[in-house]
């Protein structure tokens, strides 16, 4: 919204600051952490009022767990209403990719809240009916991938982008929407997946936020784009913004998330998270880059799916607990160890995507 300001640039040149995506994406940080850090506690209290007994904890898990007994969920509420406060305030509105994004996120949020919901009321693990809920996310997530395919580029804008490769791409025609909806399907469900401990989901979130703020500020450069020899796709620089206000918006949760937590991101939060990180991967065409920066949330993914998968077909479990940060509780990390040492992967993974913006 403050973009516009830019307009009366003629007559206050000062104003001009409000073009550079840089500037703004800073200031949608600092507004989205201001937002939560000082909204957080009464959005704590209210919700801790309206659940009673809070998020239900898991009796076959971790004994450290139970502790954990009547802390609020739905934190993701704070998370997203830093972000989109920031946002709207700070981005440019008229930027097609912006709105895609918010929708998605939104959405996926809105569906997390009532799997979140259902499990607070019921006080049960069993929430929001699998099947439902991956229909809804897959519909959104063809809708929002089929206006990105219309929106982008003219020769690109349904192809697959590889990294290290310079100009080919897999030229995927109609068949765009349904490998986007895989990614942006596939980061939501990851993420929440690994929304299990004290902090463990919301830093690698913010790390993988920080790595596609900068591809996409270079990717809607034409001339960083053209020295890196990436694809650039025009008006995709803007996601910078939303970028940064996930990250101000992430550290200010975490200043409530961070061991003993406050309160917990929940599907809410997890959900919506997800979806924004894989649509801009999307937007940006930098699909596998994200598996690669989010590394973390696929092994957490392919944790649970193999330990599925090998129980069923022989009643034995690969892992002590799935998502795999369980299982090396089970082994004797502490969760303070478990939760700073996937932070560490997840930095080194954000390292490694990034070196594909050079290596072509």
């Amino acid at each position: 919204m403050l973009v516009w300001l830019a307009d009366f640039s003629g007559t206050f040149p000062v104003l001009n600051v409000f073009r550079y995506i840089t500037f703004r994406a800073g200031g949608a940080t600092a507004t989205a952490l201001l937002f939560v850090f000082f909204f957080g506690p009464a959005a704590i209290s209210w919700l801790r009022i309206k659940q009673g007994k809070g998020q239900p904890i898991r009796s076959d898990g971790p004994q450290s767990h139970l502790s954990k007994r009547g802390t609020p969920t739905m934190g993701g509420l704070m998370i997203l209403s830093g972000l989109f406060a920031a946002t709207l305030l700070w981005g440019n509105l008229r930027n097609p990719y912006v709105w895609t994004v918010l929708a998605v996120t939104v959405s996926y949020g809105a569906i997390g809240f009532y799997d979140d919901y259902l499990k607070v009321t019921k006080q049960s693990h069993l929430g929001f009916s699998g099947k439902a809920r991956l229909t809804l996310e897959i519909g959104i997530a063809l809708v929002a991938c089929s206006f990105i395919m219309q929106t982008g580029p003219a020769g690109i804008s349904s192809g697959f982008a590889l990294p290290f490769v310079k100009d080919w791409m897999i030229p995927l025609g109609l068949l765009f929407p349904l490998v986007g909806a895989f990614v942006v399907v596939g980061a939501g469900n990851a993420v929440n997946l690994t929304d299990g401990l004290d902090g463990l989901a919301i830093v690698p979130v913010m790390i993988a936020a920080a790595t596609f703020g900068f591809i996409s500020y270079l990717v809607g450069n034409a001339i960083f784009s053209n020295y890196l020899q990436i694809h650039h796709v025009p008006g995709a620089g803007e996601l910078s913004v939303i970028c940064g206000a996930m990250i101000g918006a992430g550290l200010g949760f975490l200043w409530f998330n961070a061991p003993p937590a406050q309160i917990f991101m929940g599907d809410t939060g997890s959900l919506g998270l997800g979806g924004l990180l894989g649509v801009i991967a999307v937007a940006t065409k930098h699909e596998i880059v994200l598996a690669i920066v989010g590394g973390l949330f696929v092994l957490e993914a392919l944790s649970v799916i193999i330990q599925v998968a090998v129980f069923k077909r022989t009643g034995k479990r690969v892992f002590l607990m799935a998502p795999i940060h369980h299982h090396f509780e089970k082994l004797g990390w502490t969760e303070p160890q478990v939760v700073i040492r996937f932070w560490i992967i997840s930095v080194v993974l954000a390292l490694v995507g990034l070196s594909t913006l050079k290596l072509r």
